[in-house]
């Protein structure tokens, strides 16, 4: 076949497909990890993905206002209720995103039990935080962390059923269990800066880790010439860590 022929064909084919396709690079660019799959670090050398759970909360903003002066990137896997209806943070949640740090879900309610939840219960954990993350920001995550990093029985499935690339991490802060900043940051030099980079776990709900231990890393990131990103960006995924999704006209929890 001509190639003004194959061309002509191609064009038909698309115009009269079902819904539009994507060019290859837009492919490319969204596809990123594979959904339903434990993930604990980055694939790219040179990179730490800084990564806080359990918000948004009275610190979001200061988090928010330090990485953007390091010219640094942040994770927040937030949550609906915990600390607070993610609502009341709505305007510091605005400003992350605007500011290019990635949005990513923690649940709805952090349940205790989320390794033992129903399809069903999951589902719903997850949904109910993507409505608010539209109405928020547009639009909902593809990545999320399960609380207590609980990926078994119904889990895995449940998270490749609704596309959520699942992480979890390779070095735990602490923080949650009493460490010092000063206990964070030995576990930090003790696995050192070099292979694929660190997706760690962090809580951006203690003054401690927002104050102390950010600012530390920050620091310990350009000594060792590493560059601060998301974690969707330490993965490679351009363009991947949202999906278009439906809001609603909810505005408290």
């Amino acid at each position: 076949m001509h190639f003004t022929s194959l061309l002509a064909a191609s064009l038909l084919a698309i115009g009269t497909s079902a819904s539009p396709v994507a060019s290859p690079l837009e492919a490319f660019k969204r596809a990123g990890p594979a959904a339903g799959q434990v993930i604990t670090k980055c694939s790219t050398t040179g990179t730490l993905a800084l990564a806080f759970d359990d918000g948004p909360y009275q610190y979001t903003q200061k988090l928010v206002d330090t990485l953007n002066a390091a010219g640094a990137k942040g994770t927040f896997f937030v949550t609906g209720t915990l600390y607070g209806c993610i609502y009341n943070q709505k305007t510091a949640l605005q400003n992350a995103y605007n500011s290019g740090h990635q949005i990513a879900s923690h649940t709805w309610t952090h349940p205790s039990n989320f390794g033992s939840l129903s399809t069903a219960d999951l589902t719903s954990q997850m949904q109910k935080l993507e409505t608010a993350l539209v109405n928020i920001i547009g639009k909902k995550p593809t990545y999320m962390r399960p609380p207590y990093l609980a990926t078994g029985s119904n889990v895995l499935s449940t998270m490749k059923t609704l596309g959520y690339r699942v992480i979890t991490d390779d070095i735990d802060s602490g923080d949650w269990n009493n460490n010092t900043p000063q206990q964070s940051e030995a576990l930090f030099t003790k696995a050192g800066a070099g292979g694929n980079g660190h997706i760690p776990l962090m809580h951006e709900t203690y003054a401690t880790t927002v104050n102390t231990l950010v600012p530390w890393l920050i620091n310990w990131a350009k000594t060792n010439n590493l560059r601060i990103v998301t974690v969707a960006e330490c993965l490679g995924d351009a363009g991947g860590a949202y999906a278009s999704g439906t809001g609603s006209s909810q505005t408290t929890c």
